[in-house]
């Protein structure tokens, strides 16, 4: 019996389990399990791949994405470029290979929605899919500033200097962190959300709810709005294409 399974920490509300399970049945895959790995600390991977007989692949979410790198015998070129994996595939002779697929599902869910004045983008935190997010942008000829808390190295703006101004000229905004994820659907990013308008596309990364208060905020003005979702089916094929079982 072949195994996959998705690490990461706190991931019993996790999309890739439910979606594998549903798969497995419509195509009548039976050789093949899917579970989730959840784990304190990055230093208990080895264990899972030293102790899970016929483990073939693995999807990795927050917060595991940049530190399970050194972990890994080799890294495709996309994925050492973005700094980030979200997809493992254990070879024949046992190496650890990573690859990112957020930025191929980022890209494919947002191109339908992109006129040419969408120029400049927002990137709403700077964690592992951030990185995706803006290899994904700049491939578009998008450009981004990243918006974190504190005023760091390539940090366009904080939270707090956010003026009306910079969310007129930037009409892509990228929901990177997990505020506003399931239970906390009250919770959404400090934005200045009276600045926006028709001409903007507001993409949250989360899935659950459906439509965060992000969304519904950026709705309210009339703007595009486009949740995880899609994203996150296009990027489970692509990592199934890749574990090729």
């Amino acid at each position: 019996m072949n195994k996959l399974g998705l690490l990461g920490k706190d991931i019993s509300y996790s999309f890739s389990r439910a979606y594998f399970k549903k798969k497995f049945e419509n195509e009548k895959i039976v050789s093949t399990t899917y579970e989730n790995f959840d784990i304190e600390t990055i230093d208990l991977f080895p264990s899972i791949i030293k102790d899970t007989i016929n483990l073939k692949g693995l999807n990795v979410t927050i917060p595991y994405k940049e530190v399970v790198i050194p972990y890994l015998d080799k890294v495709n070129k996309k994925a050492k470029a973005i700094g980030a994996v979200n997809t493992i595939k254990i070879t024949k002779k046992g190496k650890l290979v990573g690859y990112n697929t957020d930025c191929y599902g980022f890209k494919k869910t947002i191109e339908p929605f992109l006129k040419a004045h969408h120029k400049n983008a927002l990137i709403l935190g700077t964690g592992g899919a951030s990185k995706a997010i803006a290899y994904s942008l700049k491939k578009l000829g998008i450009s981004y500033q990243y918006v974190s808390r504190n005023q760091s190295e390539g940090i366009g703006f904080t939270y707090n200097s956010l003026t009306d101004d910079v969310i007129k000229k930037h009409q892509i905004i990228i929901n990177c962190t997990p505020l506003g994820t399931f239970p906390n659907v009250d919770d959404c990013p400090n934005i200045p959300y009276q600045s926006i308008t028709n001409q903007h596309i507001l993409f949250d990364l989360i899935y659950n709810p459906e439509e965060t208060k992000f969304l519904k905020l950026g709705k309210q003005h009339n703007a595009v709005i486009i949740n995880g979702l899609n994203m996150l089916k296009l990027q489970a094929e692509k990592a199934w294409s890749i574990w090729d079982l």
